[in-house]
């Protein structure tokens, strides 16, 4: 019995030493930020990662402004990053991967089977069909959602469709939503169970996700999904508001095709582990991490666009 004590009490004391690294990310990378992190620790058993996923506005917010030390911040946006953290709380920033907008069907979605790419802005204003999507002020797929809506008038003379869907106005304050047609939460996999349950019939979500969770999605066309930054010229034609770093404040979302930011924050609390910090992002941006990335469903940039100081991740 002291033996297996002993034992248990070694393991125990092994676990404790392990170094954590304190990772906030985008709801949309809690897939293969898991994978990334098994491969990691497998690598580097010496460390621990502890991920925390939500918004990415809000993952950022957590470090600005609730002052909550981390070592990784990842998000959705680069430009959140570049808007909400470089300068004062980040030194630099690593785009690394892209996506595109899509909307997931659930299984008894009304109009199922007569929903296309070519008439989904029709089906979702028809009545009684419920969609969701995520918070603009706290993650990017709820303003790209906006920016898709947007898009859509444009692309397929589709006038007013941004008000008859959402009712918002340049800006979207909680519980303004037309609550017998549209269903928000803090972040798109929120609404992951809403849309597998068939409690909502549509969501705006990654198509990323959408290929993770195994949901049946509509691939939006590249006018108006943000996934060509061929058509950034175009996308800029799209804009939406959201909460700025105070209250009262507010910053101005343009249309551009999706990228993925990732950053070492650096101010009182951050970062906790400076050296993992490192390593870690080293390996997200490493050929085994890229491709971790890729096997779940998103296109990477190779290599990584580092703007800032890239000198503390080489």
């Amino acid at each position: 019995m002291k033996k297996y004590i002993l034992v248990a009490s070694l393991l125990a004391s092994t676990l404790l030493a392990k170094e954590k690294i304190v990772v906030f990310h985008a709801g949309s990378l809690a897939k293969p930020f898991k994978d990334i992190e098994k491969a990691f620790e497998t690598k580097n058993p010496k460390y621990d990662v502890l991920r925390e996923a939500s918004g990415s506005v809000a993952a950022i917010k957590k470090v600005t402004i609730l002052n909550r030390g981390a070592d990784v911040v990842a998000s959705a946006d680069y430009k959140a990053i570049d808007k909400l953290m470089i300068g004062k709380d980040a030194k630099f920033n690593a785009s690394f991967a892209t996506n595109k907008m899509a909307i997931a069907i659930a299984p008894k979605a009304k109009f199922r089977d007569e929903i296309s790419e070519k008439n989904w802005f029709d089906i979702v204003l028809k009545d009684g069909v419920k969609v969701g999507h995520s918070n603009p002020n706290l993650d990017p797929c709820g303003y790209r959602t906006m920016l898709v809506a947007q898009l859509t008038e444009k692309a397929y003379g589709k006038k007013d469709f941004f008000k008859e869907l959402f009712g918002y106005g340049d800006h979207y304050e909680v519980g303004e939503e037309n609550k017998k047609k549209v269903i928000v939460r803090p972040k798109e996999t929120d609404l992951l169970a809403l849309v597998e349950s068939s409690s909502i019939d549509y969501l705006f979500i990654y198509e990323s996700v959408a290929k993770q969770h195994g949901l049946k999605y509509i691939t939006l066309e590249d006018s108006v999904n943000l996934g060509n930054a061929k058509l950034n010229s175009e996308y800029a034609k799209a804009t939406f508001k959201i909460d700025g770093k105070k209250k009262g404040q507010s910053l101005t979302q343009v249309g551009e095709s999706m990228v993925y930011g990732l950053t070492i924050p650096e101010n009182k609390k951050s970062p906790l582990n400076r050296a993992g910090a490192i390593k870690f992002v080293k390996f997200i941006l490493s050929d085994e991490g890229k491709a971790i990335i890729k096997k779940n469903g998103q296109s990477t940039i190779s290599p990584a666009r580092v703007t800032g100081d890239s000198t503390i991740i080489k």
